[in-house]
């Protein structure tokens, strides 16, 4: 999965300093004037978003950002997306007409930036199956011991050491400071590293990304140029310009929430996303501000990601940190049974991160493979409606 470089301009306001609300709800019109009731496909489109993001936003809070959350966010987006990839297919030959033909390459240059998230992604996938390994570690040195010795606890307790550097670790690696010191620091590039040597064998030193990659940059990026549709291109193009303009603002939402929920460099969660002048708006829009109210609550800021199992592993981490710096040998009943709850509460997120991120990169790649055939397809049908011409 090659990756793409964004330089940013000095003069870029923030990804989504643009508030479309403050636009004139005259440029605004529905699929129904915009075409008449000829192009049941774009109507169709429009139904479809609207259906599958108010599912996913029906999530009750204690599942908003868990792995089988983002799960089912990328299944819309792949429904939706195949929905899409069909009508710039029947559409084709009109796609390189003016205003349309600047439109749809706008989308895909978005779509190329999209790459990049997605590879981004995969690799804070891959962070956390190094966390998973030292939460392995400290199972198999304190579960199903019928009396905890002093040997095994220093075996999880270092465990529980290189887990916490870690992460903290990648904390710094996705705040706001320059994003070339993120990557000496926390990945192990600069000789005089003062991590442990177990540290430097326990991080990933390869990333599909640059080392200067800013998701908060890329964001930025994919969200440039996207504004409402205009009345007079809405009817010169039939309605499809809102199709694309759907398309994109999904896109750039979907690549958000990702960047939101799983560690990556230069994560950032600016504000003033959002727009309710269609029906899939709404849904979107709500989860927006969940996920944002999220990222403020005290417990939720400064951290790598806001998943509910990275949440889950460091306040499971925290506590059993506190207990093992208080106890002596042999333990004592009580302390032992506490010492197994905690135990316990590890063994429960261990499974469901094991059961859960194999099928989520497995998705994130439909999605890199989607994004890049429906790109392809699309050029190639403008490229044919052209030679005809």
């Amino acid at each position: 999965m090659p990756s793409t470089d964004y330089q940013e301009s000095a003069s870029s306001p923030s990804p989504f300093s643009f508030s479309i609300l403050s636009r004139r709800r005259d440029q605004v019109h529905s699929m129904e004037e915009s075409n008449g009731g000829h192009d049941s496909d774009l109507e169709a489109f429009q139904r479809t978003v609207a259906e599958r993001f108010q599912d996913v936003a029906a999530a009750p809070s204690d599942e908003l950002l868990s792995i089988p959350w983002i799960r089912k966010l990328l299944d819309a987006f792949l429904s939706v997306q195949e929905e899409f990839r069909v009508i710039v297919f029947n559409h084709r030959g009109t796609l390189a007409n003016p205003p349309m033909d600047k439109h749809i390459t706008d989308f895909f240059e978005r779509s190329v930036k999209a790459l990049d998230v997605c590879n981004a992604i995969r690799d804070g996938i891959e962070q956390i199956r190094h966390w998973q390994k030292q939460l392995e570690i400290v199972l198999c040195a304190l579960d199903n011991q019928r009396s905890i010795g002093e040997g095994q606890f220093r075996r999880a307790k270092k465990a529980l050491i290189d887990l916490t550097i870690a992460m903290l670790d990648d904390r710094d690696s996705s705040s706001n400071a320059p994003v070339s010191s993120h990557r000496n620091r926390s990945f192990g590039r600069q000789s005089n590293s003062t991590q442990p040597r177990s540290m430097a064998n326990f991080r990933s030193l390869s990333w599909s990304v640059s080392r200067t990659w800013s998701a908060s940059r890329q964001l930025q990026a994919i969200s440039s140029n996207l504004a409402l549709p205009r009345g007079n291109e809405t009817s010169a193009t039939n309605g499809l310009n809102v199709g694309v303009y759907t398309m994109s603002y999904v896109l750039l939402f979907v690549m958000w929430a990702l960047v939101a929920a799983i560690p990556c460099q230069d994560r950032g969660l600016p504000a003033h996303f959002f727009t309710r002048q269609f029906a899939w708006a709404a849904p979107i829009a709500s989860l927006y501000e969940r996920i944002t109210e999220e990222s403020k609550r005290r417990d939720r800021r400064n951290t790598c990601g806001l998943m509910k199992e990275i949440h889950e592993i460091e306040k499971c981490v925290r506590l059993m940190n506190e207990l093992t710096d208080c106890v002596g040998f042999p333990l004592t009943e009580e302390r032992e049974n506490q010492v197994k709850q905690r135990v316990e509460e590890i063994g429960k997120i261990y499974e469901a991160i094991k059961e859960g991120l194999d099928p989520l990169e497995r998705l994130v790649r439909e999605v890199f493979r989607r994004i890049v055939r429906s790109r392809t397809e699309g050029l190639d049908s403008i490229a044919r409606a052209n030679a005809r011409e």
